[in-house]
């Protein structure tokens, strides 16, 4: 019998191409007639695997999930960088691969990440959200998320309206 385990840690280098595996699955999953082809083509190519490797040493907080030995999904975290959400913290990213949505793992890295930048004595977090990206304005909602500030994204030149949660 094979049991599968789940574990939410800090992203290590050998994680690199499980890290960009995952980010061009969500995002093709996620983004696919929402950011133009084109563009978002041109995004993904831009975060591959040693993009995610300068990543993991940067010192911005990089958390995965994973299921056995498999990434399952990543959350990218630190101290605000947007003055425009008005927080202590801020939640980059937040993605979890298509075959592993729906079964919690979010909502736990969220939890974890959370947990960790109120540790860190952040205690007011933001996170960005494509205002056309329904299923993470969803999940962001039923975590009790507050809507905040709205603004505009520039991605390959495209601009793409997004909206802000606060977390408190």
């Amino acid at each position: 019998m094979t049991t599968n385990t789940v574990s939410i840690r800090r992203a290590r280098a050998v994680d690199a191409a499980g890290l960009s595996a995952v980010f061009d699955a969500a995002w093709r999953e996620a983004y696919q007639g929402v950011i133009p082809g084109v563009a978002l083509e041109r995004f993904l190519a831009r975060r591959g695997p040693a993009s995610w490797h300068a990543m993991i040493g940067s010192g911005r907080g990089l958390a995965v999930v994973a299921f056995g030995d498999r990434i399952a999904g990543y959350a990218a975290y630190g101290r605000a960088r947007d003055r425009t959400l008005a927080t202590d913290g801020e939640i980059d990213e937040l993605y979890i691969a298509p075959e592993f949505q729906g079964l919690g793992l979010g909502t736990r890295l969220f939890r974890a990440v959370r947990n960790d930048l109120i540790d860190r004595g952040l205690t007011r977090i933001g996170v960005w959200a494509l205002a056309d990206n329904a299923r993470a304005r969803a999940f962001y909602e039923g975590l009790g998320g507050v809507a905040g500030p709205t603004s505009v994204e520039r991605l390959s030149g495209i601009c793409l309206p997004r909206a802000a949660y606060l977390f408190f």
